[in-house]
């Protein structure tokens, strides 16, 4: 299975606030890379609550660069590829967002949520947040560290698959699932900056 996982922490409520990312890369179904950075949000600004999340502080972030200077690093691992997210409709919220707000284009790319992958191939769960779904598989991870999240969302649809016998091909085990694989269209309306 060759797919890359990502997920975004933000600084305050705004979508183009982005204040860490990370991205690992599963290749034949194993973790063959990743690359993760803080980012500077919008006049380094941010939210008691989003601090209370994650921890990451305007001090972490001061000297840190701006998405522009991250983007071609990070672009580079979704060119082409299938993307996954938990809640893959706010990270890819965030990156639309940062990609508008830095004036950037987008490189083709498909996207699934494993949120999606979880409910179907784990529907009794009690709720298919990423800690949930994280502690039913067994993955200890310090969660709302982008890295530690991304290598957790890395980990459902590989133990999806697993399950389902369908450890060649993401697609085609989104489709067994019922599963959507969309291609990624920037901002969207009813996605808010």
């Amino acid at each position: 299975m060759d797919f890359v996982a990502i997920d975004f922490e933000t600084a305050t409520a705004r979508r183009d606030s982005a204040c860490s990312v990370a991205v690992v890369e599963i290749k034949d179904g194993s973790l063959q890379g990743s690359f993760s950075s803080l980012i500077r949000p919008p006049e380094n600004r941010y939210a008691a609550f989003n601090i209370g999340i994650h921890g990451i502080t305007p001090e972490d972030t001061a000297e840190a660069p701006d998405f522009a200077a991250v983007w071609p690093e990070l672009a580079a691992y979704l060119a082409g590829r299938v993307v996954v997210a938990h809640n893959a409709r706010f990270d890819m919220g965030v990156l639309a967002s940062c990609l508008a707000e830095a004036g950037l284009r987008a490189p083709t790319f498909s996207y699934a949520d494993t949120v999606a992958i979880a409910r179907k191939a784990w529907p009794d769960l009690e709720n298919h947040k990423l800690g949930t779904v994280g502690d039913f598989l067994g993955i200890d991870f310090h969660h709302h560290d982008a890295l530690e999240d991304a290598r957790a969302c890395a980990a459902i649809p590989l133990r999806a698959g697993e399950r389902l016998g369908e450890t060649g091909d993401l697609c085609a085990l989104a489709q067994k699932l019922g599963v959507r694989v969309q291609p990624f269209g920037g901002l969207r309306r009813g996605w808010r900056r």
